[in-house]
């Protein structure tokens, strides 16, 4: 027998997706199943045709922009050539990896392609999550997950960035750096695409720690007091992270790691600092400080919808007993 449901006419079914015809978004268990079964199949085509666009990038000179080849090989490249350097050079290929087995150059290709192409294409795919979870979150909720998401976005872009320009200093002292001259890198191209999409991502996911530590202050799991009391354990703690999350385990990408995390860690701290200061000047205006142990708090339980924000709480008027 067919589900209710499905019988149910298109433009109802969009109706129930819209917002002005369902600001609560209120819809039954399967429906939200459907809703979440067709958001994923939106993203999984965003990312399938990111992919498509940066397996053609990939070997592809777009105006100034070099391909998405040279930009994985760039750091590689950037190693003095040998017979007085340590990169290998081979006849009519100035530069080039080492395909070690069939196939290799392909899965790289298609691997590096669909990674950009999810980059590229990130504003797509990620709509089709914020419109599966936004009707289920207050007006002030959707601003601060917004707010959320791009810091998010440009700390992961910051961070790779970060780790792209310093994987030469790395390469330089891990390749070059021993072996007395004896050695001559020819380094294949799987190993060196695993070396640094690592570097890369775990960059990139390191610095989204301090916005950790600015959301937890927002909800009021850290405070100022405690973080300030922590502050040189946590400095200690990140280096010791830095230490043991580079892949290389090189000076270059642990400093520069540890450093660029202990920056962003006590701005983090300052903000937190500011949110705390904000917090106890409300307090002390709504008179809250004042209240006695056996004395109400003067919140407004009236309900709201999903769209308006909860109406602020009121100046407590004088005492009122809640032991009845």
């Amino acid at each position: 027998m067919a589900d209710p449901a499905s019988r149910e006419p298109r433009g109802s079914k969009r109706r129930k997706r819209s917002r002005r015809h369902n600001p609560d978004g209120t819809m039954t268990l399967i429906e939200h199943i459907y809703e979440f079964r067709r958001r994923l199949a939106y993203a999984l085509l965003f990312v399938a045709l990111g992919g498509v666009l940066g397996f053609i990038w990939f070997g592809t000179r777009v105006g100034p922009i070099p391909s998405l080849g040279d930009l994985m090989t760039g750091p590689y490249c950037s190693l003095p050539p040998a017979p007085h350097g340590v990169r290998a050079e081979f006849p009519g290929q100035p530069c080039s990896l080492l395909q070690t087995k069939p196939g290799e150059a392909f899965m790289i290709q298609l691997k590096v392609g669909i990674a950009a192409g999810m980059v590229l294409l990130a504003p797509g795919w990620l709509y089709q999550i914020w419109a599966f979870i936004a009707p289920g979150l207050y007006s002030k909720e959707r601003k601060y997950a917004l707010t959320f998401v791009m810091c998010a976005s440009v700390l992961f872009a910051a961070g790779a960035v970060l780790a792209y320009v310093v994987i030469p200093g790395a390469l330089r002292f891990l390749i070059g750096g021993f072996g007395g001259g004896q050695f001559t890198a020819a380094l294949a191209g799987g190993e060196y695409l695993s070396f640094l999409l690592a570097l890369l991502l775990i960059f990139g996911v390191s610095f989204e720690l301090p916005l950790l530590v600015v959301m937890l202050n927002r909800v009021g799991v850290l405070k100022y007091a405690q973080l300030k009391k922590w502050r040189r354990y946590i400095i200690f703690a990140l280096f010791v992270f830095a230490a043991f999350a580079t892949p290389g385990n090189d000076p270059f990408s642990m400093l520069a790691l540890a450093g660029a995390l202990t920056v962003l860690c006590e701005m983090a701290i300052q903000i937190a600092r500011l949110h705390d200061r904000k917090l106890e000047r409300q307090r002390k205006a709504e008179g809250l400080d004042q209240l006695a142990d056996d004395e109400a708090a003067p919140f407004d339980y009236t309900p709201s919808t999903v769209d308006e924000e909860p109406p602020p709480a009121k100046p407590a008027a004088g005492r009122t007993d809640d032991i009845t």
